[in-house]
């Protein structure tokens, strides 16, 4: 097994203040109290966009991967784009409902209500390794219920990589003390 490569230090750092000063902070969204970390200008930038794939590249391209998967909604805009970079194949975790095929399902508890998210029974085989992506861990419901739903189709999730993570929300120490390695761009203070 290849071991993830990471950039070097300063392009590492510097990589990732770029991204990070391109990220939208909106406060009171999607309800009071709650400061929402918007993507969505790293997105629309394209050196932002290239240098935000750019490092996950890095990170996976001599790893031992057979699959990407990604999170309904913004894992959705990365998970391919990096699933293509590496010539792998890409695998939607959808929200309840969404998916045609025979599903298995996972509830799970975000910072503001609850959720469940699905996938499909024949998404990935036994033994298959996936990096699973998200642009953000915050309670770390949305990953873990993902993690989960790999782990019943027999999927090895060899490590979860998010764009943003918000430590003070304990997301990252949950899915740590899960057993599951983290990469992840930036951090956030606060909520």
């Amino acid at each position: 097994m290849s071991s993830f490569a990471a950039p070097a230090a300063s392009s590492l750092s510097e990589a990732t203040a770029f991204i990070r000063e391109r990220i939208r902070t909106v406060p009171d969204w999607p309800q009071p109290g709650v400061q929402f970390r918007d993507i969505t200008p790293v997105l629309q930038d394209r050196r932002a966009l290239r240098t935000l794939i750019d490092l996950l590249v890095q990170r996976y391209i001599d790893a031992d991967i057979d699959t990407v998967a990604g999170l309904d909604a913004r894992g959705f805009i990365i998970g391919p784009i990096l699933a293509y970079e590496l010539s792998l194949g890409f695998v939607p975790i959808r929200k309840k409902g969404k998916l045609p095929y025979k599903t298995l399902s996972q509830s799970y508890e975000l910072e503001y209500g609850s959720a469940t998210v699905e996938i499909h029974e024949d998404a990935c085989k036994p033994g298959d390794r996936v990096v699973l992506v998200d642009d953000l861990i915050a309670t770390g419901g949305t990953m873990m219920a993902g993690k989960i739903l790999l782990e019943r189709l027999g999927a090895e999730v060899v490590e979860g990589a998010a764009i943003i993570d918000l430590p003070a929300l304990g997301g990252s120490k949950l899915l740590r003390d899960s057993g599951l390695p983290l990469f992840t761009v930036c951090e956030f203070d606060g909520h």
